[in-house]
């Protein structure tokens, strides 16, 4: 499949122009999560499907979404999981191995931890994820990754599991080769660009990769 779902969480987004410029047309599946229909409508963009138990969407774009014919999928508000990781599933149940999650991040840190936990999950199951917003591109890998540089950014390396090892970086001012990152150690925090591109790569374990900027 050659479209990548993207999933818009009801998490704190606020330069939309910035957001917009992240959809690229029908290549894109669009799954909205309960109350981020607030954010579609201020995107001007309509989704595909909506999803949650509905309990922050607002009567008024309820009723909107009801009428505009999209799919809709409601589960009970006592449920074991929270909309994104719903909308997250639903994505990987219909095939899609890239999925970008908006307002993934927030004021909430039990939600933003809780996504980034999850793409660590998604990606034990073959599928990987991406969480954007304004300042920071966060991804998990279990091989290597290819980045593209960014203006005034960060690039930071934390291990998702007990330890990473045989990290090697390339592309980059503080350069690694086979070393390990355990879990807890700020050891891989704040590297820089230093051309435009960097490749990141490891022999064992997660490894959460941060592009952020100010």
């Amino acid at each position: 499949m050659n479209r990548r779902a993207i999933i818009v969480a009801n998490g704190l987004i606020n330069d939309y122009d910035f957001y917009k410029s992240l959809f690229d047309g029908k290549r894109n599946f669009i799954i909205c999560a309960d109350g981020a229909a607030a954010h579609l409508k201020k995107l001007d963009i309509m989704p595909h499907l909506l999803v949650g138990d509905f309990d922050s969407i607002s009567e008024e774009n309820m009723d909107f979404y009801k009428t505009s014919g999209i799919e809709i999928i409601k589960f009970p508000v006592m449920k074991d999981m929270t909309d994104t990781e719903l909308a997250v599933n639903i994505a990987a149940e219909r095939g899609f191995t890239e999925i970008t999650i908006l307002g993934g991040l927030g004021t909430r840190a039990d939600h933003s931890l809780s996504n980034i936990f999850l793409i660590a999950a998604m990606l034990k199951r073959g599928i990987k994820c991406t969480i954007i917003n304004e300042h920071n591109e966060i991804r998990a890998i279990d091989d290597k990754i290819s980045l593209q540089r960014k203006e005034n950014a960060k690039v930071t390396l934390l291990a998702l599991t007990e330890k990473v090892t045989g990290v090697t970086t390339k592309g980059l001012f503080y350069k690694l080769e086979d070393a390990v990152i355990t879990f807890g150690s700020s050891f891989g925090v704040s590297n820089e660009f230093v051309g435009d591109k960097a490749e990141i790569s490891i022999k064992s374990g997660l490894l959460l990769v941060i592009v952020a900027r100010d």
